[in-house]
């Protein structure tokens, strides 16, 4: 009945419209290939991978926490807009971490995964004042909550050894520390009643235009110690997915590699269309990694012949290839134990 979205710029669409932060996609060319062709606050040229499932599952696109809250004014609890929540609620605020601390320095205000997640309790307790008690776990139980978080806990935090995190944790531990905290999180969304769970592991970061420039590839191969920190961090994501559905025998918990997926398209570019694996289609400096994209001249004429559409963002072309895979494994398999597609057939 309804698609509930936490994460970071991943999947936030337009979230961060609300926040004082720099970490905005409100202006062009964000969005210029999008359904409306206008900025919306989605980090891409077009639609996100959450856009392409709402579709697959037959639901309007999922609008942003903050809007809903917005437009009903705070603390009008019994006015707010019911309509608007009952079929997901997106909760997702780019630059945002698995820990709190994550990104905070670098770009301003965000909603974190611990946030999102006691947004997400709120969003209960007022669907249960307006559809009851029942009606609300009900809704809760068959709705499908996607997760896609974690990218800025090494982007901004990990990477750039802000506080001198890399003396206290070594990659390995640190890895531990996020893996720990998304299971809690998952168990207080678990105690709400949510019981389908898409989580998506993290991308090859070190392939991202970003690094690649920052790091001084030479011909665009990708940053070893990066990815293989993130792999590392994406096998813990399994495995503690697989605990809890060991523990928790009536949640379900799919744990999505979208590393498997994308090194899939950056392998095989040729077959799925892409001129590029390297370089952003918006973006200044070599690989277009130098800097983010903040006006439309930046920007390639034809963003569907590029992998990156900025230092760090897929293109729309990649989303829905990404998309299909957590849908029903079309160009590959990602999704573990079930895909989207078997999740949701699934019964209580």
């Amino acid at each position: 009945p309804a698609l509930f979205v936490i994460g970071d710029s991943t999947s936030d669409v337009g979230t961060n419209n609300y926040l004082g932060t720099l970490a905005r996609a409100d202006r062009e060319p964000y969005g210029r290939d999008f359904d409306t062709h206008r900025p919306t606050g989605r980090f891409s040229n077009g639609r996100i991978p959450v856009d392409y499932l709402a579709e697959k599952l037959g639901l309007p696109f999922v609008p942003p926490y903050l809007e809903q809250s917005m437009r009903m004014g705070v603390g009008s609890v019994g006015l707010i807009n019911i309509g608007g929540m009952i079929q997901g609620v997106n909760y997702a605020s780019a630059a945002a971490g698995i820990l709190s601390s994550s990104g905070s320095e670098l770009v301003g205000m965000h909603v974190s995964l611990t946030q999102q997640v006691q947004q997400v309790e709120d969003t209960y307790e007022q669907l249960a004042l307006a559809l009851g008690e029942a009606a609300t776990v009900d809704l809760f139980k068959r709705s499908v909550f996607f997760v896609s978080i974690g990218s800025n806990d090494f982007i901004h935090y990990y990477l750039r050894n802000v506080s001198g995190v890399q003396m206290h944790y070594l990659p390995w531990e640190f890895n531990q520390l996020l893996v720990n905290a998304v299971r809690q999180e998952i168990k207080n969304l678990y105690n709400i009643n949510v019981r389908k769970v898409v989580l998506m592991g993290l991308p090859p970061v070190g392939c991202a235009p970003h690094f690649l420039s920052d790091y001084g590839s030479q011909n665009g191969e990708c940053i070893d110690y990066i990815n293989n920190v993130v792999i590392e961090f994406n096998y813990g994501l399994r495995y503690m997915s697989s605990e809890f559905i060991r523990q928790y025998p009536d949640s379900m918990i799919s744990y999505c590699d979208t590393f498997e997926g994308s090194v899939d398209i950056l392998e095989n570019r040729d077959r799925y269309g892409f001129l590029t694996t390297t370089d952003a289609c918006c973006g200044l400096g070599k690989y277009g990694g130098l800097f983010i994209c903040v006006l439309p001249q930046m920007a390639c004429s034809d963003a569907s012949s590029h992998v990156w559409w900025d230092e760090f963002h897929p293109t729309d072309a990649v989303n829905r290839i990404l998309a299909e895979n957590v849908w029903s494994g079309e160009h590959t398999r990602m999704c573990y134990p079930v895909n989207l597609q078997e999740m949701v057939k699934l019964k209580q």
